[in-house]
Parts: structure tokens; sequence; C-alpha cells
């Protein structure tokens, strides 16, 4: 076995389709973890799954998921534990930027979608896991926040305080399941280049980018070799915290 290896675990991704989740299920695909490669888009999952096999010759099936319905989230479970028999590892990555608008520009429909994908996903998916971790007594859960979650981003409201509401649940749940052999954590990337960002308008880049130290955005590589470690066994007194991935932005 290599150092962090995943052999044998079966991991579930949201949000994995592209971006920092199709770095996520490579990176752990690579660690020898078979994948379950969930999003909304079945055929960039499907496309996603299809590389993990041919790269790295490991299990990995494309779900249809949408994140919001717990139905949907509960089915996409069913799916991948009929399969495999387990689930070692959830990384709960899908999430939505939103409109960038001052808060008086904004709809309240915009702000439950957001909630809606950002933050009830990760509930539906945790609470639809836990059950089958608690009763193996070992689990990872990793949860993309960001930064935003912490400062507060101009102009996304709703993005910020979303991701704030994903710290404040990892930091709970870790606790009602530390002694149970589960570990619940978080990240907090930095802006990160992916289909998400691009969909910003160059101010706000700028704006987020003039306040990392290293003067550059992210790649979602950087962000899967952070996931990778709390993913993995080796993460075993690690838990309820929040992993700054910023290029030196947050300092607490």
């Amino acid at each position: 076995m290599g150092f962090l290896s995943l052999e044998g675990q079966a991991a579930l991704v949201t949000g994995a389709a592209t971006g920092i989740g199709e770095a996520v299920a490579m990176r752990l695909a690579k660690a020898g973890a078979s994948v379950a490669v969930a999003d909304l888009d079945l055929a960039g999952a499907s496309r996603v799954a299809r590389a993990i096999e041919e790269q790295h010759g490991k299990l990995a099936m494309p779900v249809e998921v949408d994140v919001s319905s717990a139905v949907s989230v509960d089915r996409a479970v069913a799916v991948w534990m009929e399969r495999t028999g387990r689930i070692d590892i959830l990384v709960n990555n899908a999430g939505i930027a939103g409109r960038a608008a001052p808060l008086w520009e904004q709809t309240f429909e915009e702000w439950k979608r957001i909630f809606e994908i950002n933050v009830d996903g990760v509930f539906h998916f945790c609470r639809s896991v836990i059950p089958h971790m608690r009763g193996r007594k070992y689990g990872r859960i990793v949860n993309i926040a960001s930064i935003a979650g912490k400062e507060g981003n101009p102009r996304m409201t709703g993005y910020s305080a979303s991701k704030a509401a994903v710290i404040g649940f990892t930091k709970s749940l870790a606790k009602e399941v530390a002694t149970e052999g589960i570990c619940v954590n978080a990240i907090t990337p930095a802006v990160v280049r992916t289909r998400m960002v691009e969909s910003l308008s160059p101010e706000q880049v700028a704006y987020m980018t003039e306040k990392i130290p290293m003067r550059r955005t992210g790649t979602p590589e950087e962000i899967a070799a952070v996931a990778h470690f709390l993913a993995s066994p080796d993460c075993s007194f690690v838990t309820g915290q929040c992993y700054d991935a910023s290029g030196g932005r947050a300092t607490y």
C-alpha cells in the first residue's frame, strides 16, 4: 500500500463532472478508491467516470443526482451502496455561486436556490450516508466550503452565507460522531479556476485574486490534494476542522 492509500475504499463525490469535484474524484481513484461520480450533468459525470477507469483502472460509476432533493440523494446513495456495499468517503463539492449583485438587487428565490444546493445538498448527503458510516464505525466526510464563508465577498451575500453555514454544519456534525471513527472536515478554497469562477465578472475575480498573497488563483488539483488527506485513514485525529487552501489569504 502506498502513502495515503485508499485501496479497497469506496468514495462518493458530488459535483464531480467538472472543476474541483472532477479533480477530487480523479485523485481519490489514483489513490486506489472506487468512485461514484455524482452530478446533475450525467453526460459530464459519465465522461469523468470513463477517464477514471481508463487512467487508473478503478471502478467509477456516473450517478445522476439533484443534491437539492432528498429523494434524489437517497436514490444516488442506494445505487452506489448496491454496487459497492460500502461508502467510506463522502465529498460534498456540488455548489453554485449565484448571480453577482448587491443584496438590494437579489430576489428571495435566488437566495433560496443557492441554499438548496450549497447547504441542503450537504445536509441531504450527510444524513443519507451517516447511518452506514456509524454502523461500520468508520467514515470520512469532506465538505467543500469557501473562504467567502469566513470573510464574506461583496455582491455574493447568498454564496458567502451558504458557505458559512457549511463550515458551521461541519463543526457540529464532527462533534456528534467524534467517538465513532468518523472524521468530518471542511476545505475553504480561495478563488480557483473552475467553470463557476468563469461565470463571475472580471472585477469579481480581480477582487478575490488581489487578496491572495500568492497573487494567483488556485487549481482544482491543489484543492484535491488537501481533500485526499482528509479522505484518508491517516486523517484519524483531525475532525471538525476548516482547512484553508487560499494561497495565504486567510491567516486565522
